[in-house]
């Protein structure tokens, strides 16, 4: 028997497979990787020589209006590792810059102010101008110009107008990006909505190019390109996390040079060879990735690229606050016909996008490819009506799965994270 751990919320579900079934465990060597230093230490190594651009200090002298783009509440960014020195480099170069920090929320629900407060601690947020972006506040969008995609590219004016535009993240493996962090801090971190359902319009999330671990050719990709080259996004901080959310690698300096260096770690670590198996099982890596249905279908995809046609994907994901999307779940529930699903997606063009279409396109191409268990805290109903099935424990899961297969002679594939790894 082998016993494997799945990241669920804050907490871990264990379940023994038994050794003739369980075909591999799809983990990215980044747990083998050992770290130069500690999380403060791998960031101030990183920023005191940066990729391809001066020094923060050097780029913030002269500049009065500066703005630091951050994640948000959905991002496992360790920000009270990352802001702290971007600050004091600042503060360095220029002790009277106005500082503002432009939370990325994207299409999100705006961060509470305890989730500032748990993610930069109370000392930032009581002495640094904070403002959540929102993608539908009009009246704060500058558009600037159109998108390789034909979208207008409609950014937040605080990142337009600032006088020097920088951002913290982290990269991970993206399940259409190709990669997450640099670029998209603007793109759609801080782009209006109409922007942003331009760039994840069907054409695009169908491209085969839009993958995880795919940068060259994603359509997707070139478009956030554009997005943080005409905002003149010019610095980054970014970090790469293990599977405790505890940081291994940053790099920092030019937002395309650096975050490619980032990318090019990643690559080498993150690759894992597809084991095609009856039965795969996935996660959305925990806290805080898997707190909704939305978010949990980027884990479904790397079982996806494993899983036999006509197979079973069970997929861990907590979902404590719900489906994550109203459109999202109206555009599942309110047609029983998966294949009228996506076919009624893939008639509307690149400026005809509905909120959310992407998320529900790329659910249903994975059930259309699979039958989906879920194991999460989220109302079976919810779950059923978006064509999945409801379970509670891997050992319930494996029994439904079974039971679709017809047989217990099964063969299973396990990946303990799904946003960690790219499967080949």
């Amino acid at each position: 028997m082998t016993k494997v751990s799945f990241p669920y919320g804050k907490e871990f579900l264990e379940y023994d497979f038994k050794d003739e079934q369980l075909l591999g465990v799809l983990e990215s060597s980044i747990e083998e990787y050992k770290p130069l230093g500690s999380a403060d230490e791998l960031v101030k190594a990183a920023m005191q020589a940066p990729v391809g651009s001066p020094k923060l200090s050097e780029l913030a002298k002269g500049k009065k209006n500066i703005v630091i783009i951050a994640s948000d509440h959905t991002r496992p960014v360790p920000s009270k590792v990352i802001i702290p020195p971007m600050l004091r480099e600042i503060k360095e170069g220029n002790p009277d810059a106005e500082v503002t920090i432009l939370i990325a929320t994207g299409c999100h629900r705006g961060t509470t102010k305890q989730e500032l407060i748990d993610k930069f601690g109370e000392d930032i947020v009581n002495s640094v101008n904070i403002y959540i972006h929102d993608c539908d506040e009009r009246e704060k969008l500058v558009n600037l110009g159109k998108l390789p995609s034909g979208g207008d590219c409609e950014v937040n004016s605080i990142a337009v107008n600032a006088d020097l535009l920088v951002a913290e993240g982290f990269i991970e493996p993206h399940f259409f990006a190709g990669f997450s962090g640099g670029r998209k801090s603007v793109l759609p971190g801080v782009c209006g909505r109409k922007t942003v359902l331009a760039n994840h319009c069907a054409e695009f999330i169908a491209d085969p190019k839009a993958r995880t671990g795919i940068l060259d050719g994603n359509p997707i990709h070139n478009d956030m390109l554009w997005a943080a080259k005409t905002a003149k996004l010019c610095y980054v901080v970014n970090v790469v996390l293990n599977a405790e959310k505890k940081v291994i690698y940053a790099v920092a300096g030019d937002t395309f040079e650096a975050h490619k260096k980032g990318t090019d770690f990643l690559c080498e670590l993150c690759g894992a060879k597809a084991q095609p198996a009856d039965i795969v099982l996935t996660t959305n890596g925990g806290y805080p990735l898997d707190q909704n249905v939305y978010q949990s279908v980027k884990g479904m995809t790397a079982a996806e690229a494993t899983v036999k046609d006509g197979g079973v994907i069970i997929m861990m994901a907590k979902a404590g606050d719900g489906v994550g999307g109203d459109h999202f779940y109206h555009q599942m529930a309110d047609e029983p016909d998966v294949n009228k699903i996506m076919a009624e997606l893939m008639s509307r063009g690149r400026n005809e996008t509905l909120p959310d279409q992407w998320m529900t396109q790329i659910l249903s191409r994975i059930l259309l490819r699979a039958s989906v268990i879920y194991i999460s805290e989220a109302d079976d109903k919810t779950v059923s009506d978006m064509h999945m099935i409801p379970a509670h424990s891997i050992d319930e899961a494996m029994k439904k799965a079974k039971e679709i297969l017809g047989r217990d002679d099964v063969t299973v594939t396990a990946i303990p994270d799904g946003v960690a790894v790219i499967v080949r």
